[in-house]
């Protein structure tokens, strides 16, 4: 082969090489592969690109609470305000929180919103009519305590056998119920035989005043908390800020009981209990000192109990 020959050798090749590129470049963007099988060369499309990476499908959005504005101050529903929480709020209302959740339609209890209107009696109540008992009911709370403290823990030993107190109500019961109907009639309580919840003397009376929405009933850890009346339980936990280790039992369409700062809670949510059952064990929890702290709730209004229980 001459040298000139030689020489031209590279600029075929190159030639060659540019002609393959232009022919790939003119098929579309189809890269040929070979058929190892058949021993051709055969050329496969390419998929399309978007020129973008795929999009991760978009996470479902959170359960957006319904705001119900437009039922704003009407009777029977209730604005959500800061601090609230679900249970509180069906507290306040006298009514099982489990209740308020399905009237809303509300599938986390956790989760309501500051400005929320919440509808607080069942949708076939008519709230006008179930307001006008609690306004003319007021006469119980306006009516100031007689018994004080001091009074009340020197008559817890003279009264000891007598219905009033703990050992009584778990036996006959006989003194208590001529006593409950009594108050029944002068308190309209609708004829529930009341007990008092626990043994131990009276350190605090309800003041409205002073927003202490129950009575304070001394004693030591331990001893045993009875409900006040036949009821089922609507609560027991320690959701609500204030009142520790909580019991609280609905006992009709008005009254229901709350019982506070328990050491240990022997019910559940639920629950039918019957009047003088134990259904907890007093404590200090969310409390300074041992003691029960009890609420008697008309329509979810807090009422003065000693009004209700039968004299020690």
């Amino acid at each position: 082969m001459s040298l000139s020959r030689l020489h031209r050798l590279p600029l075929l090749f190159s030639a060659g090489a540019l002609a393959l590129l232009v022919g790939c470049a003119s098929s579309g963007g189809k890269a040929p592969v070979e058929d190892r099988a058949s021993g051709s060369t055969t050329t496969r499309p390419t998929p399309p690109s978007s020129g973008a990476p795929a999009t991760p499908a978009t996470p479902a959005a959170p359960q957006v609470p319904r705001l119900n504005a437009e039922f704003a101050g009407k009777p029977g529903y209730y604005t959500v305000r800061p601090g609230d929480t679900l249970a509180r709020v069906a507290l306040d209302h006298g009514q099982n929180w489990r209740d308020v959740a399905r009237w809303n339609a509300i599938e986390n209890p956790n989760l309501i919103e500051i400005g929320q209107v919440l509808r607080v009696l069942p949708p076939n109540v008519d709230a006008v009519a179930v307001a006008q008992p609690v306004a003319t009911g007021g006469r119980v709370e306006t009516r100031p305590l007689d018994v004080s403290a001091g009074s009340a823990t020197a008559a817890t030993p003279a009264s000891a056998g007598t219905a009033g107190s703990l050992p009584a109500a778990a036996g006959t019961g006989a003194a208590a119920t001529t006593a409950a109907p009594a108050t029944a009639q002068r308190d309209g309580d609708e004829d529930i035989s009341w007990l008092w919840p626990a043994a131990g003397p009276l350190v605090a009376g309800f003041d409205e005043s002073r927003n202490v929405k129950g009575l304070s009933i001394g004693g030591k850890a331990g001893d045993p908390v009875v409900a006040a009346a036949d009821g089922r339980v609507v609560y027991a936990g320690s959701g609500l800020r204030g009142y520790g280790n909580l019991v609280i039992v609905k006992h009709n369409a008005t009254f229901l009981t709350a019982y506070a700062h328990n050491q240990t809670l022997l019910v559940r949510e639920d629950q039918i209990v019957r009047r003088g059952q134990k259904i907890a064990e007093m404590g200090s929890s969310d409390s300074d000192r041992v003691q029960l702290h009890f609420e008697i709730r008309r329509m979810g209004k807090p009422i003065d109990p000693a009004r209700l229980l039968p004299a020690r």
